[in-house]
């Protein structure tokens, strides 16, 4: 129950920073749906269907439909609150919480059913200079969050605390996603 009501101010938190702070994000399930700029494409949010036995409430799936065909495909499970957002009109990106420890950035492509591009804690370890990999590597808790979307640019927030951060860490990172390149800096702690 703890574990559920962390994880739920948690969100609650990050939907009313999205809200606050950046206008293109919309968060889910509230939202129920988001269309591309352009109109081409829809996502929407799907409850789990699940026998009256089962528990249901917090999972949601989120699917991409291609408006002049009505076909759609899945993107992604998620629970609780997901951050939703167009960048143009050929990514989507999807910060999705996956306990009260850690968060993930997803980008989609629009056009292809290829697999995401996963913005995570390992991934950001292998990338980013290695100075900063210790934060990443000897804290438990490590949130990456999609922050803004211009143009092929997505700003992220990555923070958290642990065992090497006890009073906490937090960066502003830069990913490209045309490049696939990512630039962080540590930003100061009020």
């Amino acid at each position: 129950m703890r574990v559920c009501q962390a994880l739920l101010c948690v969100t609650a938190l990050f939907a009313f920073n999205i809200a606050a702070h950046a206008a293109p994000f919309v968060v889910f399930p509230k939202a129920g749906q988001l269309p591309s700029p352009d109109g081409r494409f829809v996502v929407r949010n799907t409850d789990r269907d699940a026998p009256l036995s089962e528990f249901v409430g917090t999972f949601h799936s989120l699917f991409l439909e291609e408006t002049s065909s009505g076909r759609y495909r899945k993107l992604c499970d998620y629970v609780g609150v997901a951050a939703v957002a167009w960048a143009k009109n050929d990514f989507i990106v999807v910060t999705q919480y996956l306990s009260k420890r850690t968060s993930r950035a997803l980008v989609f492509v629009a056009d292809s059913a290829g697999d995401p591009i996963v913005i995570d804690k390992p991934m950001l370890t292998h990338m980013v200079p290695i100075d900063l990999r210790p934060q990443l590597r000897e804290n438990d808790h490590v949130f990456v969050e999609a922050s803004q979307v211009e143009a092929e640019m997505l700003t992220l927030r990555v923070w958290g605390y642990g065992k090497h951060d006890l009073k906490g860490f937090s960066w502003r990172c830069q990913y490209n996603l045309a490049q696939g390149s990512v630039a962080c800096e540590q930003m100061n702690r009020p």
